[in-house]
């Protein structure tokens, strides 16, 4: 995903606020990348160029390591979050079709984000809701006994309208 000009100063600049409470122990690359993530909600190629930069340590060292682990996002999450629980509960009552539904509908698949980047959609363990499967998250505001026509209807919440005769698999969505 390309970023803005804006976009990188941003991240050059909330990072080395970051980086200004660490030493140079390469130790501290995973407290330090958790930190960018928690500051700017995903780990860009800029702030992994700085941090290298800090530790004295390759760039793809770094890369490595954020892309080994599952944790760290290297994209910027859409405006609205959306996960898709994916627990045992939410899994036996339907999950699969609710995750395919939203991926339909927002033309994009799991841990992508809408090129507007109004939407990113996860799918996720367990969000402990169990008795309300199955289960999406949005926000942090959990919705259950999720259908697609509900899926249709959470969208239409954020002004995203599914034209009639367009609710067909890969077809895209309109927004007013």
């Amino acid at each position: 995903m390309h970023l803005t000009e804006e976009e990188k100063k941003v991240a050059l600049e909330q990072t080395g606020n970051i980086l200004e409470s660490y030493s140079r122990e390469r130790g501290n690359l995973i407290p330090i990348l958790q930190q960018v993530q928690e500051k700017l909600g995903y780990v860009p190629l800029v702030a992994m160029e700085e941090v290298a930069r800090h530790l004295g340590m390759p760039p793809v060292d770094v890369y490595s390591v954020a892309t080994f682990y599952n944790q760290f996002r290297l994209i910027p999450p859409g405006k609205h979050q959306i996960k898709v629980c994916m627990g045992t509960a939410c899994h036996m009552k339907g999950g699969n079709i609710i995750l395919d539904c939203w991926k339909r509908r927002l033309s994009i698949d799991v841990n992508q984000v809408t090129p507007d980047r109004e939407f990113s959609l996860e799918r996720v363990a367990c969000v402990g809701c169990c008795t309300m499967a199955p289960v999406t998250v949005i926000d942090e505001e959990v919705h259950g006994r999720v259908t697609p026509t509900r899926v249709d209807g959470l969208l239409f919440s954020f002004g995203v309208k599914i034209p009639k005769g367009q609710q067909k698999e890969g077809e895209a969505i309109g927004r007013e």
